[in-house]
């Protein structure tokens, strides 16, 4: 597809804040909204965007967006809900970090933390806590995916078992309003999961754009973490079965968060 100069720009605002709504296009290029419109039903057909009510977000299904495009997707959001997250991590803790942008944002929000013993499987997070010298990083060795530095396999498995941590913080690639977290590559997927099985307490990060994601393969259940950090207040259907399940939602920037 021949893109206009409007169709490559409206791309590069769906990399940065992962959505792009019509009526703020409309506004930023001063045309019409059924221009926008126009545009967005192409780029949709040429497998660029997906819409939905409103506007338009980054294509997924059945692949994940790209390492470096995630990373610029929702940064804001993702540090106000790293730093949430920190706080509820005390000096002198053990945790798992899983595969994920936001699990690296975290990394970065615990640079001050003191005496921590960090079990990741994410060579990226390795990476960040090298610089806090009190922090021990134990790396979950396996097969590396060149693109985001993750670790996944049987031996990350195997790893993953020997460790028993405080608090376990891991990301989703999508979340849906049954509850459920999901992922693209099952072999994190089963590493994610032992990690929720290896910790006492549970934390899930993700922004509010992944409930507007789809992905093919189930992680768990917001059932089977205790806290569901945020940055803005998920669906209601998706609050109330965190009622009923006992998961708190800590929305970051909020009071308290």
């Amino acid at each position: 597809m021949a893109q206009n100069f409007r169709q490559k720009e409206i791309l590069d605002l769906a990399r940065q804040h992962g959505k792009v709504v019509v009526e703020d296009l409309a506004a930023h290029f001063d045309v019409t909204v059924q221009t926008i419109r126009r545009d967005l039903t192409e780029l949709c057909e040429a497998g660029e965007l997906t819409r939905v009510y409103g506007g338009a977000i980054l294509r997924s299904g059945v692949a994940n967006i790209g390492y470096e495009d995630r990373r610029g997707l929702m940064a804001e959001e993702k540090d106000a809900i790293a730093r949430a997250c920190a706080r509820m991590i005390p000096d002198e803790a053990s945790l798992f970090l899983n595969i994920g942008t936001t699990t690296e944002a975290v990394a970065r929000a615990l640079l001050s933390h003191r005496n921590l013993m960090v079990v990741t499987n994410n060579i990226n997070v390795a990476n960040i806590l090298s610089a806090n010298e009190s922090c021990e990083v134990v790396v979950a060795g396996g097969v590396m995916r060149r693109p985001d530095g993750g670790l996944v396999g049987d031996v990350t498995l195997e790893i993953v078992k020997h460790f028993k941590v405080d608090v376990a913080v891991i990301g989703a690639s999508a979340l849906d309003v049954e509850g459920d977290l999901l992922d693209f590559d099952f072999r994190e997927v089963r590493v994610s999961q032992a990690i929720l099985r290896q910790a006492r307490r549970a934390h899930l990060v993700a922004d509010h754009s992944k409930f507007e994601r789809s992905a093919p393969v189930r992680i768990a259940s917001l059932e089977d973490v205790d806290t569901f950090i945020t940055d803005a207040a998920p669906p209601e259907p998706v609050r109330k079965l965190c009622r009923d399940w006992g998961t708190d939602i800590v929305v970051a920037g909020a009071a308290g968060g």
